[in-house]
């Protein structure tokens, strides 16, 4: 089933990226084309701004893929209001769009207390995802934010380390059931000491794509 939510595939192609295609695997590499090209301009942005608030996550998206979607940087309460996001059959595991910015929030909320995100740094990602602000690049830039987060708490997370899949699983499982630990579980043995932002976003870099969702209703 094609992601459409703008009922417009056929004329303007995918989510109406810049191109206009229609080919899924092509938008997918214009996005990791310009995460890589801006990842480090991103990470240098919120390295300046204390605490993180909801604006730096929109601005975040925009900064990431501004190139690819003429939308980056606006939410799904702006852009599609009457679609709700699902994944694996579960149509509530996301926000809904008319409480995005309340469940960035509250994660933000957690993330900004440095005691906290040093405890359960997990959570917080969770909490994040859980959010889902936008129709597409939501993972790459909740990790980006959540890198800086991890960071100013004293720590870092040894992505490219962790499975990908197994992650995923966790993740899912995370924001469907939150706060029973799946997260914390699968995430503990990858936790270590913090590094350079510039070792962070080379770690960025080395991402692999980070899923898709459906929209619902």
């Amino acid at each position: 089933m094609t992601f459409d939510v703008f009922g417009d595939f056929e004329e303007r192609g995918y989510l109406r990226n810049v191109v206009g295609t229609k080919d899924l695997a092509e938008v997918k590499l214009l996005e990791y084309s310009a995460f890589l090209s801006e990842v480090g301009k991103a990470v240098a942005a919120l390295s300046r701004r204390n605490p993180l608030t909801y604006v730096d996550i929109l601005t975040t998206h925009a900064t990431l893929f501004g190139s690819v979607y003429p939308w980056a940087g606006k939410d799904r309460w702006e852009t599609a209001p009457q679609a709700n996001i699902s994944r694996g059959g579960y149509d509530r595991m996301f926000a809904f769009p008319k409480d995005i910015r309340r469940a960035a929030d509250y994660a933000l909320r957690q993330g900004n207390d440095r005691a906290f995100m040093r405890a359960k740094p997990r959570e917080v990602l969770g909490s994040l995802a859980h959010a889902h602000p936008f129709l597409d690049g939501n993972g790459r830039t909740i990790m980006t934010v959540h890198t800086v987060l991890v960071h100013r708490a004293g720590l870092s997370v040894a992505w490219h380390e962790t499975d990908k899949a197994a992650f995923l699983t966790a993740l899912t499982k995370e924001v469907h059931l939150p706060g029973d630990g799946y997260l914390d579980a699968y995430l503990a043995p990858f936790l270590r000491e913090p590094r350079p932002l510039e070792r962070e976003v080379e770690g960025l870099r080395a991402l692999t794509t980070l899923g898709s969702a459906t929209a619902a209703g």
